[in-house]
């Protein structure tokens, strides 16, 4: 097999190097338009699992590394005037430059063919002239560039600034130095990568590196540094260099660019490495990712019959584990970008939050590293709660939304049901959501209540729009209140433009085959062209009726004995499409800006909390984001949760689009909660987290960062009704803010599986301490699942 190279960075070398070492017989060329010497930037970090598949696909590049590998345990975190340590990660850097070395060499002693300071020829004639063309080129890949339209790049500028230095100071743990200047906040990250340096990464809001003067730098010939730049950040952070050197190599200000591809082959020709992909280097090593690309591409090339089926299998194995790290690189950024919002929290706090920026490292990942750093925390958290100061798991401690006390942390998240008949809540009703607060959780919330027929989404919803409904209801709240320590909420909403439709299970969103009412919304815009209905637009008389019918739900609502009632204002339904500018197109006071669009939602909260009893709370849902570009902004939700907080709502519910067909939401794990905390830091207001929460370990990690207040959870209540009491069974926890009904008290163990001599052995971490000259205990962990990457 002829193989072309073009790139001669880590990622096309070891690619070099192993197919060269799994067959001889391959002509194996790399393409390197820079010297052997030449590398920008300092360290690179390996996660455990990289060096563990390096280990086994060459153990001679292994060995070298092994013995260059600079290997810590901490991570500092300086915020605050306080450095808080937490240990256990497992980190192991060495120098960029060396690690190409150990790889130049080993292709030479392999017999690949190097052609240092020799551009690649055009990749047309290395497509002819060679069985494979792998395309290693890095971030700026000109074989990319040439197939755009096959590989479908897309490339995201960062909102900060950074540039990539190093020091002689070699740091004793990674680093993270959070500083306000006055210019706005500086972070530094820092990890030493052999005896004798450190890389030393300065990295700022935009803004801030406009006001601190640092963008007025003429633009500098490639292989210069911005020596102005350096100098200013010798003096940032002189206190931490303690006279050691700032190192540059090529450094200059840059964004971070977040390069995605829809496709990684064309042909005979394959993207590795950065010109593929890349991830952000606060949460790994771009490094990392392209050796393990190397290693996945040639084990396909070994196991397939042909290329064109080592490819697919290459980018089919490949794929979903780059997507998940560019999400966790992605949240990790987004952290970064907007850690201003998090200068109130108190150093404890905020390390625990930077540790769990990316969602991969969470409270029971921490617990495992490092339990003295969470017991730490878990102190602190209850000593600032309202409660009794009891240490427990943070989704146990109690919380208070307005005057109503909260036993718990934990909500089951509204849930259409449609099994209503003429909106009257029945059987199915008390037993489901009785059955979900006898299981722990410290708020019930109901499916949204609709205040009027017209307002259903379909014939199954329930209502509130008459005093037979409302008794069904209270038979609930009674049930309740009188069995359970829980306390329940009424969501009440109007379909608007998705009203009208058939049950979920008969066809979601189409509608009825017969028997459809009429629509009202915002705007006249159907939620799909052609298949919904063309609502009517809502004139003023229709808005007054609106507003009494919402007024008159939430009376009954009050008398039926509901602790809480929630303002559905999310997922494109009736007030949903007043606050959407994708959806309201008016050119009255009730559209055009934020302010105009808020206007009617504002009116109907402000009735609602007028008839409601002044010590019951009320909390709003919106969609934070419509997923479309056009949609509600950032500053659009921000203004939107201040305008409800004026108005009196004790929290903001924060979801996520349904408000267009059109949307493409970035799904995963957790996936809505950073529009939680955005509107929780940005704005004070207390928020309940939702989407995709669904373990006791993503509750505890949400509500410790201070995320969110509160954690909406639906499907997983669904699947286990006494998800709560089960969750503090697995934390070994039986304490204040778990309630087990007393018939249910005996099953609160978790039951034996099994012959069993005695209780079932806890899972120890084996460590080994040592200690720093600084005087801090550095652990190290034996458990290589658990790096940090």
């Amino acid at each position: 097999m002829r193989i072309a190279v073009v790139g001669g960075g880590p990622g096309g070398l070891y690619l070099a190097a192993l197919a060269k070492q799994l067959g001889p017989d391959h002509e194996v060329v790399v393409w390197e338009r820079n010297a052997p010497d030449d590398t920008f930037g300092f360290g690179v970090v390996f996660s455990d699992e990289t060096l563990g598949g390096i280990e086994h696909a060459d153990p001679v590049v292994r060995a070298q590394m092994e013995r260059e590998f600079a290997r810590w345990d901490d991570i500092d975190v300086h915020y605050g005037g306080e450095v808080v340590t937490c240990g256990g990660h497992g980190f192991a850097a060495m120098g960029r430059k060396r690690l190409l070395q150990i790889l130049q060499q080993r292709c030479r002693d392999l017999g690949v063919d190097l052609r240092f300071r020799t551009e690649a020829p055009d990749v047309e004639v290395l497509r002819r002239e060679h069985d494979l063309v792998v395309a290693a080129d890095g971030v700026n890949s000109a074989v990319r560039a040439r197939y755009a339209d096959v590989f479908g790049p897309t490339v995201t500028a960062g909102g900060c600034k950074y540039m990539w230095l190093g020091t002689d100071k070699v740091f004793e743990a990674f680093t993270f130095d959070i500083r306000e200047t006055p210019h706005g906040v500086v972070q530094l990250h820092g990890y030493p990568y052999d005896e004798h340096g450190s890389t030393f990464i300065v990295e700022m809001a935009e803004d801030v590196w406009r006001r601190a003067g640092l963008d007025g730098c003429p633009d500098l010939p490639p292989g210069r540094s911005d020596e102005r730049s350096v100098a200013a950040v010798r003096e940032m952070f002189a206190d931490v260099l303690e006279g050691h050197e700032v190192l540059a190599n090529n450094s200059k200000w840059i964004s971070f660019p977040t390069v995605s591809t829809e496709n990684w082959c064309h042909g005979n020709v394959v993207l590795l490495g950065d010109a593929a992909h890349t991830a952000h280097f606060s949460i790994g090593s771009g490094t990392k990712l392209a050796m393990e690309d190397a290693l996945s591409l040639v084990a396909c090339l070994h196991e397939c019959p042909d290329i064109p089926s080592a490819l697919a299998a290459y980018e089919q194995e490949r794929r979903p584990v780059v997507l998940s790290t560019q999400r966790a690189a992605v949240a990790s950024q987004a952290w970064f970008e907007n850690l201003g919002q998090y200068l109130h929290q108190h150093p404890l706090q905020f390390a625990f939050n930077i540790m769990t920026r990316s969602r991969r490292v969470t409270y029971d990942n921490l617990r495992l590293r490092d339990p003295a750093f969470i017991a730490r925390v878990d102190e602190w958290f209850a000593a600032s709660q309202p409660g009794d100061g009891d240490v427990r798991p943070p989704m146990f401690q109690p919380f208070r939304l307005g005057e109503l006390e909260l036993a718990n942390r934990v909500v089951v998240s509204p849930m259409d049901m449609y099994v209503a008949t003429d909106g009257l809540p029945g059987e199915f009703h008390l037993v489901h959501l009785g059955g979900k607060a006898m299981g722990g959780a410290g708020l019930v919330m109901t499916e949204m209540v609709c205040v009027s027929p017209e307002g259903r989404i379909t014939p199954g919803c329930t209502g509130l729009w008459t005093d037979e409904q409302a008794a069904g209801w209270a038979r609930v709240c009674d049930f309740v209140h009188s069995t359970t320590s829980a306390k329940i909420g009424a969501q009440l909403g109007h379909s608007g433009p998705k009203g009208s439709t058939r049950l979920m299970w008969e066809g979601m969103d189409e509608p009825l085959a017969e028997g459809n009412w009429p629509l009202v919304a915002a705007s006249a815009r159907p939620y799909r062209d052609g298949v919904n209905q063309v609502p009517r637009e809502l004139d003023r008389a229709g808005m007054d009726a609106i507003v009494a019918e919402f007024v008159a739900a939430t009376e009954r609502a009050d008398r039926a004995g509901f602790d809480l009632v929630e303002l559905h204002c999310a997922h494109g339904y009736l007030l949903s499409s007043f606050l959407s500018p994708v959806t309201n197109r008016r050119t009255d006071a009730y559209g055009g800006d934020v302010e105009g669009r808020l206007r009617f939602p504002l009116e109907v909260f402000r009735a609602m909390r007028a008839a409601l009893a002044p010590h019951k709370p009320m909390t709003v849902r919106i969609s934070a984001t419509d997923w479309v570009e056009g949609g509600t902004s950032p500053e659009d939700v921000l203004a939107i949760a201040r305008a409800f907080e004026a108005a009196g709502a004790a929290a903001i519910d924060v979801s996520t689009g349904q408000v267009t067909p059109d949307e493409t939401p970035a799904f995963g794990r957790s996936y809505q909660t950073p529009f939680a905390d955005a509107i929780r830091n940005g704005v004070g207001i207390p928020t309940i987290a939702v989407g995709v929460i669904s373990s006791a370990d993503d509750v505890n990690t949400i509500v410790l960062a201070g995320r969110a207040d509160l954690c909406a959870l639906g499907r997983v209540h669904l699947y286990d009704p006494n998800w709560t009491l089960h969750a503090a069974v697995e934390q070994d926890y039986d304490g204040p803010g778990v309630v087990w009904p007393d018939p249910w008290r005996a099953g609160r163990r978790k039951p034996q599986t099994g012959r069993s001599d005695g209780p079932p052995p806890r899972l120890e971490l084996i460590r080994t301490a040592t200690t720093r000259s600084d005087g801090h205990r550095r652990w190290r962990p034996r458990r290589p699942e658990l790096s940090q990457s």
